[in-house]
């Protein structure tokens, strides 16, 4: 698991996408510092990989049941807090089936398609403000998350942040194998991938931060030198306080418990989706 766990992450990092050059920021460039933001109830309310199964499902990439199984293996891991080893290991296994065939061109453009229909409107204002505190600080700023590399991309150009890493899905002449690399980007494969990553690009880790709603990012939160924890589940939120983290929770109310909540400058094109429990289509 952990050799698969380094496997991702190094993919993750070497297939990381930056996207067009944003707005010059106010502040000069800051090379040696940047953020990591998860995306999952940390950047968007919800999963991305939900609305992504959602728009594939209206597009008979699977069926309607499937995705039913796709919303009770979310509840089980929302009402546990962690996810199921075994599931992992089974999902894993079946991973990027239902589109092996399919050209990245083609999941590309239908991945534009579902975040304007389902996922622009779900962006926390909160979150995006700190995303964008960093920015303004001339500083770069990444998505990391278990979410397809393609999909990860797209969102994070969308929200005129720096780039993406996510879950790499193997390819060959740009046509799916319906494998992946390594193993999902997720847990200790997000720390590995922020290490790969700030090898690469000159980063000092112990001037970056990194943001994320899960207890199962410890990992990542860990290897920066200040980690913020937003809308935390309880896992985390207790691990924050244990660590002296700073917490942001932009929920309110019984919106908060239904959903699972700055002094920080200087400091699931489908793997996730299956991972989190969708069938593959070819039965």
């Amino acid at each position: 698991m952990e050799r698969l766990a380094t496997l991702a992450g190094e993919a993750s990092a070497q297939a990381a996408t930056t996207v067009a050059e944003p707005p010059a920021p106010p502040a000069p460039p800051d090379l040696t510092a940047a953020a990591f933001f998860d995306v999952d109830n940390t950047m968007m309310m919800g999963a991305s990989i939900f609305y992504f199964a959602r728009g594939l499902a209206a597009r008979k990439f699977f069926t309607s049941a499937d995705l039913a199984g796709f919303v009770w293996q979310q509840v089980k891991f929302r009402i546990g807090g962690r996810e199921n080893k075994a599931d992992i290991k089974s999902h894993r296994e079946r991973a990027l089936s239902f589109v092996a065939g399919r050209t990245v061109e083609e999941l590309t453009t239908i991945s534009e398609e579902i975040y304007d229909e389902l996922m622009a409107d779900k962006i926390w204002s909160g979150t995006r403000a700190l995303a964008q505190m960093h920015l303004d600080a001339g500083q770069r700023v990444w998505l990391v998350t278990a979410t397809p590399i393609e999909l990860a991309s797209i969102i994070s150009r969308r929200l005129g942040l720096t780039g993406a890493l996510g879950t790499v899905a193997e390819t060959k002449d740009g046509v799916y194998t319906g494998r992946l690399v390594g193993d999902m980007l997720h847990g200790r494969a997000k720390a590995h991938a922020v290490r790969a990553l700030a090898a690469r690009e000159g980063l000092n880790l112990k001037r970056c931060a990194a943001y994320s709603d899960s207890q199962n990012d410890v990992p990542m939160l860990s290897v920066v030198g200040t980690a913020v924890a937003v809308n935390p589940d309880s896992g985390l939120r207790d691990v924050a306080r244990a660590r002296g983290w700073e917490i942001r929770d932009f929920r309110t109310g019984r919106k908060a418990a239904r959903i699972g909540v700055p002094s920080v400058l200087g400091a699931g094109a489908l793997a996730g989706a299956v991972a989190a429990g969708i069938a593959y289509r070819r039965r």
